[in-house]
């Protein structure tokens, strides 16, 4: 029997209901679905970031499809972990306290409502888990070319088998995470449960055919781990791994002009782009540190001091052999 806070379910059976945040007026929407074979326990959780909507809706849609006899084992389905964000259009922020909800695990009772949220997933649903994977893509203001992290700061085991989960997800770029702390997926994998973060779809917007490719690549992950029985579309890409990444962020408030795209290659010393002023004045130029691959960048004309501008992997061979 799978038991999340006071909901039972009994094997064979699928439920979908709110959880309540202690101490709020705040419910998560939360599907049960507890497989009528004994296998694994798997954690599905979306909409941390309230604008990645492709990873929202994918949730959504995993919800309802998802069935208790096509399944060994238990799932736990959360599409959407920020509401109130999501209803107030914050994007990156819990608009209750300003604060990143991927940044506060492993959370607090008695925080603010960023802390409770993460303190409540921590210790109502993580912990039920034997595998979590974690849905994002680029925020409302970020672009971004598909890929997927694993949980790098772990236990050998751990790492081994968060990595191949990720092979399982059709990107073409793999970034092993160097941190156990912070975001959900790390600090899950530092309890010991191998974890992984995709990212797909970005700059507030939607579409069927991202959603789609979503939730094949979570059939193929659970495919993968024994719990969804039934066959699933082929991966089609060779993912290449990126050992090193770079998170270079804003020293000025301005407007951001970037010279490449999510998913274009570079060599060291490259001009990334720049932030000019609002009489069109260069404040400050950035230039690429190593041979690299364009994960993600700011996608909107502001930029905010302090805000990561860019990520990009370092992957020397990939890019001489694209050159």
């Amino acid at each position: 029997m799978l038991q999340i806070k006071d909901q039972n379910v009994l094997p064979g059976k699928k439920t979908a209901e709110y959880i309540g945040i202690d101490g709020t007026n705040v419910k998560l929407p939360i599907t049960l679905i507890a497989g009528k074979k004994p296998g694994p326990t798997v954690l599905i959780t979306a909409g941390v970031h309230c604008a990645e909507y492709v990873s929202i809706q994918t949730g959504i849609e995993l919800s309802s499809e998802l069935e208790p006899e096509d399944i060994h084992g238990d799932i736990i389905l959360l599409p959407l972990m920020n509401p109130t964000g999501f209803e107030q259009r914050s994007m990156s922020l819990v608009p209750e306290d300003g604060k990143n909800l991927n940044r506060v695990f492993p959370g607090s009772a008695d925080g603010t409502l960023s802390d409770k949220i993460a303190y409540t997933v921590v210790r109502h649903l993580q912990s039920k888990a034997d595998y979590y994977i974690d849905l994002h893509g680029g925020d409302g203001f970020e672009s971004l070319t598909p890929y997927v992290y694993y949980a790098g700061a772990a236990a050998p085991e751990v790492s081994a088998c968060s990595k191949a989960m990720a092979e399982q997800v059709n990107v073409p770029y793999l970034v092993r995470s160097a941190t156990a702390t912070g975001g959900a997926y790390n600090y899950a994998a530092s309890c010991g449960i191998p974890s992984i973060l995709i990212e797909r779809g970005c700059m507030g917007a939607w579409n069927p055919f991202e959603v789609v490719s979503y939730k094949e690549d979570v059939y193929r992950i659970l495919h993968h781990l024994g719990v969804w029985t039934r066959e699933t579309a082929p991966k089609e890409c060779d993912s290449v791994e990126l050992h090193t990444v770079f998170y270079p962020s804003a020293g000025q408030t301005g407007c951001w002009y970037p010279c490449f795209r999510p998913g274009d290659s570079f060599k060291k010393g490259d001009r990334l782009g720049e932030i000019k002023d609002y009489f069109g004045n260069t404040l400050e130029t950035y230039a690429a540190d190593t041979d690299g691959i364009l994960l993600y960048q700011v996608g909107s004309l502001c930029v905010l001091k302090g805000d990561t501008l860019l990520a990009y992997g370092e992957s020397t061979a990939l890019v001489q052999a694209t050159r």
